[in-house]
């Protein structure tokens, strides 16, 4: 079974010996262990009981199975899409399967060439690195994986000027195993060197509600096959939502009903979480309203969207708006942002195709 090594993150911290309770202590069964029991991990294990993505996991399977038949590592793997998706649960899959061990590490976390060099000297054979948003290493830091990812070695430097001298460290032969949200800002000689190279597409409704049936098994909840719809409506495509989802339903169903997700608990809940039937969170329909409202459905300038809804720029950008243009609500055009006629009709604003029509209508 693999194992996971968590680099430069919080170190694990042993749990301390119980100290005796005092005389008086309540003597109610809830209350009588004191440790509460894991966290179930809803991450599938193996190939078979991963859902979705279909095309990906077969083509690993194979690259897993080929390898592992060669006793040798599989390529270097490369993972781009939305996050949520399940980049690191194949990280931990492979690695599984490989009957290995995983380092797991971040981008930002390999701030010095020293870093990578240490974190690399310490990878035996077999080994599977993954890094985390690989796309923000630093240039200094990436160029230090070129050579171990092509030839199993690091070159650095020591002393300097007529005392300077290079040193070639050799490396047993592992895996990268790479994640990443931005595949355009990942440097061309650095993505080159990825023998595997794999994009992660939104997951359909059939497929989350697959997700949250298997989650809710794990969980030990009961939940209907219309309230596993529900929330797989409500995830707006990503399988990480539908689990977080899945846990608030779970709260309210344990409170309200019994115990028992049914289709009305599942919409009760989610509601009162604030998740729309397309899976809309208070700031997606703030922007689209703002958009749809005070803008006229555009188009409108990102600037000026921010500074209406009162939030950063790069949020706009990189968390509301992708969710939004995949399910057509709005488009980007050369003019700005414009709400579509799917997105007018949700934020409850008329929609008129001719700008000039839709002007005379406001005076």
């Amino acid at each position: 079974m693999a194992k996971e090594k968590v680099v430069n993150g919080d170190s694990a911290r042993k749990r301390p010996t119980p100290k005796p309770e005092p005389a008086q202590k309540d003597s109610a069964e809830p209350h009588s262990d004191p440790v509460r029991p894991p966290t179930r991990d809803l991450r599938p294990r193996n190939f078979d009981e991963y859902i979705g993505q279909r095309a990906v996991v077969n083509a690993l399977d194979i690259a897993v199975q080929a390898a592992r038949g060669r006793a040798e590592p599989i390529d270097h793997v490369l993972f781009h899409g939305p996050p949520g998706l399940g980049k690191t649960t194949l990280a931990h899959i492979i690695a599984r399967e490989l009957n290995s061990e995983l380092t797991h590490t971040s981008g930002p976390a390999l701030e010095r060439p020293a870093d990578v060099v240490g974190l690399l000297s310490n990878l035996k054979e077999g080994y599977v690195l993954f890094i985390d948003e690989i796309h923000r290493l630093s240039s200094a830091v990436e160029e230090y994986l070129y050579s171990a990812m092509e030839d199993f070695r690091v070159d650095f430097v020591t002393g300097s000027g007529a005392f300077a001298k290079t040193i070639s460290l050799p490396l047993d032969r592992f895996t990268l195993a790479g994640s990443t949200t931005r595949a355009g800002m990942l440097s061309a000689p650095l993505r080159e060197r990825f023998g595997l190279v794999y994009h992660l597409d939104y997951y359909s409704r059939t497929e989350l509600a697959q997700v949250v049936v298997r989650s809710a098994g794990i969980l030990g909840i009961t939940v209907d096959l219309d309230a596993a719809n529900e929330i797989a409506a409500r995830a707006r495509g990503t399988p990480r939502i539908a689990n977080r989802l899945l846990r608030r339903v779970r709260d309210y169903a344990e409170v309200e009903s019994g115990g028992t997700a049914t289709l009305q608990v599942a919409r009760d809940a989610l509601e009162l979480e604030g998740v729309d039937r397309v899976g809309l969170d208070r700031l997606d329909r703030l922007y689209l309203r703002t958009l749809a409202h005070n803008y006229n459905g555009g188009p409108a300038g990102i600037e000026a969207l921010a500074a209406t809804v009162n939030e950063e720029q790069q949020t706009l950008t990189d968390v509301v708006e992708p969710f939004l243009l995949k399910i057509g609500f709005i488009v980007r055009t050369p003019g700005g942002r414009k709400a579509t006629q799917t997105g007018m009709e949700h934020a409850g604003a008329p929609y008129a195709d001719d700008p000039e029509k839709s002007q005379q209508r406001l005076l």
